[in-house]
């Protein structure tokens, strides 16, 4: 059975454009070009994953508010914001909200459908139980690549897509210091310096409402950054 995909974007050409390239891929997708058309359809029927635009046709931030909708109808169906906002303001806005990553539109489409296949892969690895090859373990820092999952001290971490494979490649060498270039390869995006900075601020801040004291991630300044446990 094929997977079914959501999209809710408010331009017609856009949303058209990904729904054919999805088709292609053997998905089964629905469309919705505003919050309330996709809220009906989403409590008759929850979709597998979606996509999901900010601005959707005169509110500014509905989508937004169907992320946060989404996420207290199911707290596992994978949430991408797909977006022409950047701003830092916004990305924490949409993670905050429960969205599993936050997504500019000018990634290519080859990296949105490794994205979206990741998350599926996500959502089967939490059905089944952990094997110790997918494992990394580092002190407190439990790493599963099947999974994508990550706990510290016990404690999950809720990281993005995105943040995972930022501690990923920083914890599957530890010491080595990986430059921002590297950081942005490993997660499949390509963003400016200043990006990758915000991720680090980001995963630091999740490690750290866990352990107030944590500092694994150390800042090599000029060069960038590495896990020092």
């Amino acid at each position: 059975m094929s997977r079914h995909i959501a999209i809710v974007e408010d331009e017609p050409a856009i949303r058209e454009n990904y729904a054919a390239v999805l088709r292609r891929q053997g998905y089964e997708v629905s469309t919705y070009s505003n919050r309330l058309d996709a809220t009906q359809a989403f409590h008759a029927r929850l979709p597998e994953l979606v996509l999901l635009d900010i601005g959707l046709e005169g509110e500014v931030e509905g989508g937004f508010d169907l992320c946060q909708a989404l996420r207290a109808l199911s707290h596992y169906l994978p949430i991408i914001f797909l977006t022409a906002r950047d701003s830092e303001f916004d990305t924490v806005s949409g993670l905050r909200l429960g969205a599993d990553d936050y997504l500019t539109k000018d990634i290519s489409m080859h990296h949105l459908l490794a994205r979206i296949a990741a998350l599926f892969r996500r959502v089967d690895a939490l059905r089944t139980p952990p094997c110790a090859e997918n494992v990394i373990e580092k002190g407190p820092l439990l790493l599963d690549t099947l999974r994508l999952t990550v706990t510290w001290q016990g404690v999950a971490v809720n990281l993005t897509l995105t943040e995972f494979w930022i501690v990923h490649a920083l914890v599957r060498f530890p010491g080595h210091v990986k430059n921002r270039e590297q950081l942005s390869k490993k997660a499949n995006v390509f963003v400016d310096d200043s990006t990758i900075t915000s991720h680090i601020k980001r995963i630091r801040k999740k490690f750290v409402s866990i352990e107030p004291k944590f500092a694994a991630i150390e800042t090599v300044y000029g060069m960038g950054y590495r896990w020092i446990q």
